[in-house]
């Protein structure tokens, strides 16, 4: 069940007074009533958290496109005049609302982590029992946003408590290394150490201990720190995860999301102003496929799949089929080949195919970390830690259950390269390819013939926030960017 985004009042009151988009960390205005009050009980504390979701939820529902569309798995088919399209063609500026969005959206996290942070420090235990859960949960929230900040931007400024208008002005940029040293790492240690194993009721779908751990994995990894990254993955391996049988089962709606897969999720919810746009945002502009998949409103023509990575699969590879729709049109319940409009987008991922009433509210999550993908990042580390039978063995589950036969024998460099392939044809249209690139070194070379420039590993700072602080000296613009 996904009760905990029904917000209450008080969470909405937090989100308003807490929110304003013309400041640097979204603070506090000075003549905002004071926000004291509301921190006493268990639930005020709770309430607070459960705010913070609001944002992670609006941040995700773009996600993709950092994370596919920028790659080489995804493609902007049809406009040419958006975000999606900027980040396709490698022209995003500094002036692009998603730059400015993105920001506000995870310094807000920021803001309201470290205001959760510095009241509960000091709260009754007796009053707020979860008090423990809560700094967990908070901590994870804010390692999760400086972890998705540095990534995008690289150097950021590092806040770690609440601050006024006035020293906000005088904060610079951060090294990308600080930060995970002081902020993102401890904050997941801190974080797994506190959180619970899994939550019921109401509860379920905030992170747990396996959550923390799995991204702190993700951590390692992208810092290339193979051993802290094989043994903090090995735990999650011995928590009770376990892949789904079927591949497909993973994008069926109809069934439980918090499943024996399921780690981490963008949690969203239909009927309620709670609903993901994926849906009807990776879907041609087609009538009779909409009416087909008793989908309401129209298709958004977005992430759609390359041609490249349509001939990576084969034809025995069970995840193909949930991966990458017909090219050019659908299957009908008559299995009648219907062909797509000439003029919308001819590829198309059915990674996020639900029945809904009205457009952009689905209740498809976006997927942060899944047991598939921990398995791989184990083989990954494994493999750099010259154990690659060892690595063979967890690439090997994946590619069992979709349905190809395992590795045997190969190199240190074969079994990275295979590895590699594997995480693209598992984790397609999951926000991870670019990531992947990135973290690798394969970025520059493989994107270079899409308009890549070398310095295009992260994105322009909002000009928004440059103009603000206007100081260079310490808050300069991105390399390249200027």
């Amino acid at each position: 069940m996904k009760k905990f985004k029904r917000f209450t009042i008080l969470s909405t009151l937090l989100f308003l007074i807490m929110s304003c988009s013309k400041d640097f960390i979204d603070l506090k205005p000075k003549s905002a009533v004071s926000i004291d009050v509301l921190y006493k009980t268990d639930k005020d504390f709770k309430d607070a958290l459960t705010a913070t979701y609001n944002t992670l939820q609006s941040q995700y529902q773009r996600f993709y496109i950092w994370g596919d569309i920028r790659a080489d798995d995804s493609w902007q088919q049809i406009f040419k005049n958006n975000s999606q399209s900027y980040s396709d063609a490698f022209v995003t500026t500094s002036s692009d609302g998603l730059i400015n969005s993105s920001w506000l959206n995870y310094y807000r996290i920021i803001f309201r982590t470290n205001t959760i942070l510095s009241r509960i420090k000091d709260a009754d235990a007796s009053v707020v029992k979860n008090k423990d859960r809560y700094i967990g949960e908070a901590k994870f929230l804010r390692a999760f946003a400086y972890f998705d900040l540095v990534r995008l931007f690289g150097d950021v400024p590092m806040i770690t408590a609440p601050v006024s208008i006035e020293e906000s002005y005088k904060i610079g940029r951060k090294s990308v290394d600080s930060i995970y040293n002081e902020v993102i790492i401890p904050d997941f240690l801190d974080a797994k150490n506190k959180l619970p194993t899994k939550y019921t009721g109401a509860d379920i779908g905030r992170p747990t201990k396996g959550a923390a751990t799995s991204l702190l994995g993700r951590v390692y990894l992208t810092q290339k720190d193979f051993v802290n990254a094989e043994s903090t993955l090995q735990e999650v391996t011995q928590m009770g995860y376990e892949l789904l049988k079927n591949y497909n089962d993973l994008f069926d709606y109809t069934k439980d999301e918090h499943h024996s897969e399921y780690i981490f999720d963008i949690e969203y919810e239909e009927g309620i102003g709670e609903g993901s746009v994926f849906t009807n945002a990776f879907l041609p502009n087609s009538a009779p496929l909409f009416s087909f998949y008793g989908i309401g409103g129209y298709g958004d023509e977005q992430n759609s799949p390359t041609q490249t990575l349509i001939d990576l699969f084969t034809s025995n590879d069970l995840r193909k089929d949930i991966t990458i729709g017909v090219k050019g049109g659908f299957y009908n319940a008559d299995s009648d080949f219907v062909k797509l409009p000439s003029t919308t987008s001819q590829t198309y991922t059915k990674k996020y195919i639900v029945p809904e009433v009205v457009i952009n509210d689905s209740k498809a999550n976006w997927k942060v970390i899944r047991y598939a993908d921990v398995l791989l990042m184990l083989a990954e580390a494994l493999n750099e830690n010259n154990k690659t039978d060892q690595a063979l063995e967890y690439l090997n589950q994946v590619r069992k259950r979709a349905g190809l036969e395992g590795y045997t024998g190969l190199t240190k460099n074969d079994a990275r390269e295979k590895i590699y392939l594997e995480r693209r044809l598992e984790l397609s249209f999951e926000g991870v390819r670019w990531f992947d690139l990135v973290r690798t070194g394969r970025a520059f070379t493989t994107m270079e013939p899409f308009g890549m420039q070398q310095f295009m590993t992260v994105f322009p700072l909002p000009l928004s926030q440059i103009q603000l602080i206007n100081n260079p000296s310490i808050f300069p613009q991105n390399k390249g960017y200027e």
